[in-house]
């Protein structure tokens, strides 16, 4: 993922899974939500933000690839 300048508010990654949640297994919308529950840190919203953006449209070799970056982060 390359890196982004603007930060993400915390609403604007609960609108992304909204939008993802479709293409992403249960476990995945259950895991995102509990790191959403609290206050996380600008660097994690930032970070979750840019794994769900665009899921859908990412080819299966970026897809893979984006599920180990959730697991080492959700791990």
């Amino acid at each position: 993922m390359g890196e982004c300048k603007l930060d993400h508010s915390h609403e604007d990654v609960l609108k992304k899974l909204a939008e993802q949640a479709p293409h992403l297994s249960e476990l995945r919308v259950s895991q995102f939500k509990h790191q959403l529950n609290g206050e996380p840190s600008q660097e994690r919203l930032n970070e979750l933000f840019h794994l769900l953006k665009k899921y859908d449209l990412a080819s299966p070799e970026e897809r893979q690839e984006r599920e180990k970056q959730m697991d080492h982060l959700f791990g």
